[in-house]
């Protein structure tokens, strides 16, 4: 839960939150904390202060380093420090952002030359973003076992699903979820936004149009390999400040049925995206070779 605000002024210390931080989109763990020192109202800020030595630009609103690793340029590309509370980017200041109850927040250090200019949202959180959460569900075909597979998952995370179209998704209070082939679901915008690669939707894969193949990108956003039969893709994207809709998917059935068997705290956390092939998760962007 995010709660924006000013100040940590006193209040209950939020329960339950988490504390990650990462670099190069999750693929190594700095510090992980499922029990950080949390004190009063804290902001965002304020909980990284206590549990990792860092230091501060903007008057102290903006991160510049943690643990000594800092932003700025890594062979010629701009990196730098970027936190998400319950898989969605922030785009206020860390010192502006408060601590709800059983956040899950999540700093990660990486190249973002290739990434969206707005709000983005990454999967490794899972199941945060569903908690205590109204969430929208759309299955294309409505009946079929990837649908009832994420639809379990969403229960046990502990979402209040309610049923939804396509087009209708992304209108909740809460995040959504469209369950099916790429080319049965593409009508929706949260999903074709994947076609447009990382630039928009942050997604460091791009399906094809008639959805039977899936390009895997590095963080530079080149290819390095194309998926095809019985592939399967989890990603969350977002329009603007809305909550995110994850678009669990694939090249067809069989691929569906892998990224709704996907949906769990193991082979999700700490990844930004993961596409899933030959029972094998890839997590996104792709380290592999073209």
């Amino acid at each position: 839960m995010l709660v924006e605000g000013c100040g940590a002024g006193a209040g209950k210390p939020s329960s339950e939150a988490t504390l990650l931080v990462t670099r190069d989109f999750g693929r190594t763990v700095l510090a992980d904390e499922n029990r950080p020192d949390i004190r009063g109202a804290d902001t965002v800020m304020r909980l990284l202060q206590r549990n990792a030595r860092v230091t501060t630009r903007f008057g102290g609103g903006f991160v510049q380093s943690i643990d000594g690793l800092a932003g700025g340029q890594e062979d010629g590309r701009p990196v730098d420090w970027f936190f998400y509370v319950d898989g969605a980017l922030s785009e206020r200041g860390a010192a502006d952002v408060r601590v709800g109850d059983g956040a899950a927040i999540w700093w990660d250090h990486h190249d973002w030359g290739s990434g969206p200019a707005g709000g983005a949202a990454v999967v490794g959180s899972f199941p945060a973003p569903f908690r205590d959460a109204p969430t929208r569900l759309a299955c294309l075909p409505a009946r079929s076992a990837a649908c009832e597979t994420a639809r379990l998952a969403l229960r046990r995370a502990g979402a209040r699903v309610e049923d939804a179209t396509a087009g209708s998704v992304a209108d909740g209070r809460g995040p959504g979820m469209l369950v099916g082939a790429y080319a049965a679901i593409r009508a929706a915008p949260s999903a074709r936004m994947l076609e447009e690669g990382p630039g928009a939707s942050g997604v460091y894969a791009r399906p094809s149009r008639d959805g039977r193949s899936v390009a895997l990108l590095d963080e530079r956003a080149r290819p390095t390999r194309t998926l095809r039969a019985g592939a399967g893709l989890v990603a969350a994207t977002r329009r603007g400040d809305r909550p995110a809709v994850w678009s669990v998917t694939g090249t067809d059935g069989p691929g569906v049925e892998a990224a709704a068997g996907a949906l769990d705290q193991r082979r999700l956390g700490e990844r930004f995206a993961v596409a899933v092939t030959a029972g094998a998760t890839v997590a996104l962007p792709d380290g592999g070779t073209p």
